[in-house]
């Protein structure tokens, strides 16, 4: 630690050349599995949190397995835990780490990264605001990182080690009463601080096992030899493990296919099919032993260093078939959590209120604040798991993940503003996709992902991307015969260059839209779709077809009984009027329009109307008729004012100010 400090505020070695890097300071704790290397750079950062107010930011760069957690993903976690706002939905990963950059310049923050495997997950992360520090845990230097001196752990001290021994073996007096044997028993253990927690933990629990015989049964395990390195760790773990009692084993080895290494009873019961109690009972013994380590109540996490070993155990001590039952088991379990977690949003007496009544009490959430906190807590986990059920399996779970991504989906709606879920939901959709994806048989499935990310594409600004998307969503609604979605694809289509402003191309797609509706009898459909197409042609000039468009629209809608709709639509046309020069035309329009509207309760539009008419007049030289037209539009809206004001806004209609 004193070390660590130490080289804080010693000058860097390109500093002193003259040539300061533009980055961060960095320092590394490099050690192996099980080395304490984490526990050290944790009690570092709270040591120096003080000196950090822009808070201490953690991210694990190296996941359950040993596979690379993506860069875009770490940024994500890393803006949200510096809430810095939503962060756009889509973003790729140079986007996301250059947004990661500007939401730290400028700030005084501690990044805490984990298990860093390659040097460029850590470049990729680095701030270029020096008053940041970095502390990065790896097992061995990384080259290409300048200005770094790495600080290397091997084992603790004999009597530090001794010490670790005594206070993981409980109060019985055998450490203190043989330090001869005890010390032996270190060195069996190299020293390594997470091989005596493991063996630490395994005397407490056997109370009547003397150290010279605990020494003997560690020695009894071959360690198996990396180089000339022997593996300590493994030997402490199998000492540990193949004293298990057969169902705790197993569970333990089962562990392994815990989402992102989080723990809690009903993870446990669907692992190893058991009730959740006994699930329960079992994790408090392994988490006594060393093999869990407790992060919240009731909940634990798997060590990283430990996650390797039990995969091992895992591949050597059951079948294939047995390993995706369990994985199966678990991810249904997830399903009917999720289920009920949504469910416990929805208003008191709602079928999915009644529904979550008759749910095993162990599922059911108190109230809604329950729920909440039960995602909060579980969503990295959450997350995984959708990711698990999509990558494990060669496809086999696909149906199962097709229901945890829908749960997870109706969840988010309940607790989360849309904002802030969207960059998830937009990985979940690209999930829905791959799964898609895998068979020629799912091409309604692949329309709607498409269409969902296209829309999210569309809202965070990439509409070239949308469009190439909503075309791709067309071809697959086309295939599966869907008619909803093939007139969503086209008509999105033609919004996506609307906002290009490339109004021939959203002329022409939303008249296909349009010839669809009309095959298919859709009034409503057909009256909002000759509008559309007549404001790309108006923004493009083709006044006549927009005319005609307008005017098509209006007699769409009085066949629906919508005078409301008529009337917007004749005004329009009155609009389109004034544009072409001609006044007079423009006149009679206003005037029809305005006769449609008196027969509804829509004073907004009349007054709207009788402001367009006024205009009219004043062209026309008319003065007299605009200022009375312009004086009962004031009247209009005061009456509305007044309507309003009576009622709270409660009568405010949806079209008002249009």
């Amino acid at each position: 630690m004193r070390a660590l400090r130490a080289d804080i505020a010693r000058a860097g070695l390109n500093t002193l050349s003259g040539r300061p890097a533009p980055h961060s300071r960095v320092l590394l704790i490099v050690g192996r599995p099980g080395s304490g290397r984490t526990a050290l750079a944790e009690e570092l950062a709270e040591r120096l949190a003080a000196d950090y107010p822009d808070g201490v930011l953690r991210a694990r760069l190296t996941g359950p397995g040993g596979v690379p957690v993506p860069a875009e993903r770490t940024a994500r976690e890393l803006l949200a835990a510096l809430d810095a706002g939503p962060v756009v939905a889509g973003a790729d990963r140079d986007e996301l780490t250059e947004a990661l950059r500007t939401a730290l310049a400028g700030r005084r923050a501690l990044l805490l990264l984990d298990d860093v495997a390659e040097p460029e997950q850590l470049l990729e992360l680095l701030p270029d605001n020096r008053d940041c520090l970095v502390v990065a845990v790896a097992s061995g230097p990384l080259k290409g990182v300048s200005d770094v001196r790495p600080c290397t752990l091997g084992g603790l001290d004999r009597a530090a080690a001794v010490e670790l021994l005594r206070a993981r073996a409980g109060a019985a007096p055998r450490i203190t009463v043989d330090p001869r044997r005890a010390e032996s028993l270190a060195e069996a253990c190299g020293d390594l601080p997470a091989a005596l927690c493991l063996v630490g933990g395994w005397l407490a629990s056997r109370p009547k096992l003397s150290v010279s015989d605990a020494t003997a049964r560690l020695e009894e395990v071959p360690p198996p030899l990396d180089g000339r390195n022997p593996d300590f760790l493994g030997r402490a773990f199998r000492l540990v493990h193949s004293t298990l009692p057969p169902p705790a084993a197993r569970l333990a080895r089962l562990l392994a296919l815990a989402p992102a290494g989080f723990v809690d009873r009903h993870t446990a019961s669907a692992l190893a099919g058991c009730t959740v109690p006994a699930a329960g009972a079992a994790l408090e013994g392994l988490a006594e032993l060393g093999l869990l380590h407790p992060v919240a109540p009731g909940c634990w996490t798997v060590p990283g260093c430990l996650d390797p070993l039990l995969r091992a155990e895992l591949t050597a001590a059951e079948r294939p078939a047995d390993v995706m039952l369990a994985r199966a088991r678990m991810l249904e379990r997830t399903v009917r959590q999720l289920r009920a977690c949504w469910a416990a949003g929805e208003p008191e007496g709602s079928p999915a209120r009644r529904k979550l009544a008759g749910l095993p009490r162990d599922l059911r959430f108190a109230d809604a604040a329950e729920a909440h906190r039960w995602l909060t807590l579980r969503q990295p986990a959450v997350l995984a798991s959708v990711r698990l059920a999509v990558a494990e399996g060669g496809g086999e779970l696909d149906t199962l993940a097709r229901r945890l991504i829908h749960a997870v989906s109706r969840a988010y709606d309940t607790y989360r503003d849309p904002e802030e879920s969207a960059p998830e939901v937009y990985r979940l959709h690209e999930l829905v996709l791959e799964i898609a994806g895998r068979g020629a048989g799912r091409p309604r499935e692949r329309a709607a992902a498409l269409l969902e990310l296209a829309d999210l594409d569309a809202r965070a600004g990439r509409l070239r991307q949308a469009a190439g998307r909503y075309r791709a969503a067309l071809d697959a609604a086309r295939a599966a015969d869907d008619v909803a979605a093939t007139g969503r694809a086209l008509e999105s289509l033609g919004g996506a260059y609307a906002d290009l402003a490339d109004w021939a191309r959203a002329a022409d797609w939303y008249a296909r839209a349009l010839a669809l509706r009309q095959a298919h009898d859709d009034l409503v459909g057909v009256a909002r779709l000759h509008a559309r197409v007549a404001a790309a042609h108006t923004r493009s000039g083709r006044l006549e077809a927009a005319l005609r468009e307008w005017r098509s629209a209006a007699a769409t809608h009085r066949r629906l009984r919508d005078r409301a709709g008529q009337a917007r639509a004749l005004g329009e046309f009155a609009r389109v009027q004034e544009y072409a020069g001609r006044p007079q035309e423009a006149y009679r329009a206003c005037r029809e329009a305005l006769t449609v509207a008196e027969r509804t309760e829509d004073r907004p539009l009349q007054a709207a109307l009788r402001v367009r008419l006024a205009d009219a007049c004043a062209r026309l030289g008319d003065e007299r008729a605009a200022r009375a037209h312009r004086a009962a539009a004031e009247r209009l809206l005061r009456h509305t004012e007044s309507a309003e004001a009576a009622t709270g806004g409660a009568e405010k209609g949806p079209d008002q100010g249009s």
